[in-house]
């Protein structure tokens, strides 16, 4: 029986294959990457018996993701091998960009090219145990590593399930993982599996260029855009102190909410980044003597515990604060210069401007407002968003001077099994096995650090804060959609297990290739066959 992954050598050119199948996100390769994998799947021998077990699901825009099911007619449990095959773009490579994908011609291209690199980047590539290249690390060696698992695991009648998940779109908006959630629950009813863990293969990302730690997470962080329009007074540039500028309001948000500790968390001795903004800009396209009146901003906040109702409570605390020191030195200006300030700011969430606008227009009509709005594809949920919102407040100007509090995509709700008894085994046993094969030290991270798609599984949100990122987003339900539901009801520990690398999204992006095709492989082959036997499954 030919085996085509099962050594270090294969499995690296499994891997380069994989990278030479562009799928930048949104460009055709994306939507034929798991068109090409189906087919190589489809060469190992137990596909060719059990064709009906490699699936395409269908996403979007031409997208589909992949699920290949090994199954053992024993066997219940099952592991979810999770990975994803979309990437970044390789503009970043700048005149080596034709070799991006293709990680061995970059590698030997780079040593003529040495002033392009880092000292650190610069160290891993004279040691020749790297591997450089778009997605070497992000992340085709995790789908890599699965793959030869699944091949693996069917030569030998592993008595475990085995069902390899591959999607699209982790990188924008995951739009992959949120449209095969719902096909996991059908799968498990289809063929009587019971998900025992998701198994994620994301690489280790070093939080420092000269950190060499390797890690195991058991959990995955959370990110959340908390967003707001701000309108205030127009006015001719003539004539300033008769209005209220938005970018004058918007500044003090920005302020208030850029890198505010009262958004940090901390959990396992592990402490979230502090918030950042992401965008800040008037919504006025085109130059005119009227002072831009409008304007929208948008914030990065990352999440350990908190769901989307306490984020929001403390994004309006937050936005109060910062017009109530708005107003003060609004005020205070307005008594210098002798004139009348304009109306008080006020703060309302998007699902109060929602309700009033219902009550004003009618549901026709909003529907009508945030139905066009959606249906434009040229502007991303985000720009419609923002669009739904000013479009909506524009209509109720009544209620202005206003911000409008809402939620941009995308969320991924923080998700951890660190108290998992089922996990600290898995942990343990890599731990053991690591450092006796390998002299390796393997540590344990509660959090991955990355974003992962681990963030739509095993979801536990007992004081329903999601409904309020429904009420408050306004593309909610028509261009993005959560399946919270769906999710609540896949309830298994989660594990993410990858290969060492540096750099992911830059063009000095490496994997470690001893990390990926000699350790990873014996790591994960006896975390499966140690845990997950019929003696052990009760676990």
């Amino acid at each position: 029986m030919e085996r085509f992954w099962d050594t270090p050598e294969k499995l690296e050119d499994l891997l380069c294959e994989l990278v030479s199948w562009e799928s930048i996100y949104l460009t055709q390769g994306e939507a034929e990457f798991p068109v090409k994998l189906k087919g190589l799947l489809g060469e190992l021998d137990y596909f060719k018996q059990h064709p009906d077990q490699l699936a395409l699901g269908e996403v979007n825009w031409g997208r589909t993701f992949l699920t290949a099911l090994y199954k053992h007619d024993e066997a219940v449990d099952t592991v979810v091998l999770i990975s994803h095959f979309d990437t970044v773009s390789t503009e970043d490579y700048g005149v080596l960009r034709p070799l991006a994908s293709s990680p061995r011609l970059l590698t030997r291209a780079l040593h003529d090219r040495k002033e392009m690199l880092t000292e650190e980047a610069l160290a891993d590539l004279e040691s020749g145990n790297y591997l450089f290249g778009r997605g070497t690390m992000d992340m085709k060696a995790g789908l890599a590593l699965h793959m030869a698992l699944l091949e693996k695991a069917s030569t030998e009648q592993w008595p475990v399930n085995l069902l390899l998940l591959t999607v699209p779109d982790e990188e924008v908006n995951s739009n992959g993982m949120r449209h095969a959630v719902p096909f996991l629950l059908e799968l498990a009813e289809t063929h009587k599996l019971s998900y025992s863990l998701f198994l994620n293969g994301e690489p280790v990302f070093a939080q420092d260029p000269k950190e060499s730690d390797f890690k195991v997470y058991s959990g995955s962080i959370g990110k959340i855009m908390p967003s707001a329009l701000f309108y205030g007074k127009e006015t001719h540039v003539g004539e300033p102190l008769s209005g209220l500028t938005s970018n004058y309001m918007a500044s003090y948000l920005t302020q208030e909410m850029s890198w505010n500790p009262k958004f940090r968390e901390t959990l396992y001795d592990e402490t979230s980044p502090l918030p950042v903004t992401v965008l800040q800009r008037d919504v006025k396209m085109e130059y005119s003597a009227q002072t831009p009146y409008r304007a929208v901003s948008m914030f990065n906040v990352f999440l350990l515990e908190r769901n989307a109702e306490e984020t929001m409570q403390l994004f309006e605390e937050t936005a109060r604060e910062a017009l109530h020191k708005m107003s003060r030195d609004y005020v205070e200006m307005c008594t210098r210069e002798g004139i009348e300030p304009v109306d008080e700011v006020k703060v309302f969430r998007f699902e109060e401007l929602k309700e009033y606008a219902l009550e004003k227009l009618g549901e026709k009509t909003v529907e009508q407002i945030m139905s066009n709005v959606t249906e434009d594809v040229d502007h991303d949920v985000r720009e419609q968003s923002h669009a739904i919102t000013d479009q909506l407040l524009i209509q109720c100007h009544e209620l202005t001077p206003a911000v409008i509090l809402l939620f941009a995509p995308p969320y991924y709700p923080p998700v951890n099994s660190s108290d998992s008894q089922l996990v600290q085994e898995c942990i343990r046993q890599v731990q053991e096995t690591a450092l006796e094969r390998f002299g390796l030290e393997v540590k344990q991270g509660h959090y991955f650090n990355g974003i992962s798609d681990l963030s739509y599984v095993n979801f536990r949100d007992q004081n329903e804060g999601w409904q309020t990122y429904e009420q408050n987003t306004p593309v909610y339900g028509r261009s993005y959609g959560i399946p919270f539901e769906a999710m609540g009801k896949l309830q298994a520990p989660v594990l993410n297990v990858g290969p060492f690398g540096r750099d992911a999204h830059q063009r000095t992006e490496r994997l470690n290739r001893k990390s990926a095709f000699e350790e990873l492989p014996v790591l994960l082959e006896d975390l499966l066959l140690t845990q997950f036997t019929p003696v052990l499954s009760s676990k």
